[in-house]
């Protein structure tokens, strides 16, 4: 449908409908991180703070509704496990929120694939009346050529369309490269594994990035303490105002909780004065 110009020009749009920080209600993001970083528990925070829980990672207050998180890359019992520790992090009328507003579908060993007619009805039915879907991760949600920019776009088309239609926020969590993770780089855009599609055709992407030894030199954390650190952020949102990024620790079981760090002073070389009569021509 055409929009109406003269509408558009003199009335007051409506205010922005944000899902997650920066992220627009009916569009498609990602959370891109290397493997065993904590993304899934990422993930499954966020649902459950939309659902109706707890602001554990201090990202700020959301509306909430209800979500779906899909994991197709997990057993139910390592999901079981995580479900189990966050629980402990919440009240029981929390949990009881959550339990309400979270649908948590593993999906391993069954092959979805957002490009067949029978998965993409499905995960459009899913879609419907959440205010976020989460699929953990991309590369279990299709059979295409990661690095072909045709395939990758049509995915996306395909979550775009299921986000449009149904008002749904749709996230996927998905790998970053060996080269990003290998240079330290897992906060930038491209630092997302396959085609460049995934990064440009999506509105908003976020990272989880491991912490490196020069960072742990900065922020005063022992070598022997340094992966249970984790630096999260928006690399890429079309909308709102910028994301500050933050630290977060991991904690028994992996749950994430902002970390108080200290930036270190950088300690100054000082010329030492010249002893006297050292170096003086008539010495």
């Amino acid at each position: 449908m055409a929009l109406d110009l003269m509408t558009a020009f003199t009335e007051l749009p409506p205010a922005i409908d944000y899902v997650l920080p920066n992220m627009v209600a009916g569009t498609v993001g990602a959370i891109v991180s290397p493997g065993g970083a904590g993304k899934s528990m990422l993930a499954l925070q966020l649902a459950a703070q939309i659902a109706g829980g707890p602001d554990l990672l201090d990202i700020g207050e959301f509306p909430s509704g209800a979500v779906a998180y899909l994991p197709a890359e997990d057993p139910t019992a390592a999901i079981h496990h995580r479900l189990h520790v966050l629980g402990s992090y919440l009240t029981p009328p929390q949990q009881q929120a959550v339990a309400d507003g979270l649908l948590v579908e593993p999906l391993i060993g069954r092959c979805p694939d957002i490009m067949s007619s029978a998965w993409f009805d499905g995960l459009r039915q899913v879609a419907e009346g959440r205010r976020l879907l989460i699929l953990d991760t991309l590369r279990r949600f299709h059979i295409e050529e990661e690095n072909a920019s045709g395939p990758m776009s049509q995915v996306i088309g395909r979550m775009e369309a299921i986000a449009a239609e149904t008002g749904c926020a749709i996230v996927f969590l998905h790998h970053s490269s060996k080269g990003a993770a290998m240079m330290g780089a897992g906060d930038q855009q491209q630092a997302s594994r396959g085609s460049s599609v995934l990064v440009d055709n999506i509105r908003w992407q976020s990272y989880l990035s491991g912490m490196t030894p020069g960072e742990a030199e900065e922020w005063g954390v022992d070598d022997g303490q340094r992966g249970y650190f984790v630096r999260f952020g928006v690399s890429k949102a079309n909308y709102g105002a910028p994301f500050p990024e933050r630290w977060l620790r991991r904690h028994e079981g992996g749950v994430l909780k902002p970390a108080v760090l200290e930036r270190q002073k950088r300690q100054q070389f000082v010329k030492p004065k010249a002893v006297a009569g050292i170096g003086d021509d008539n010495w």
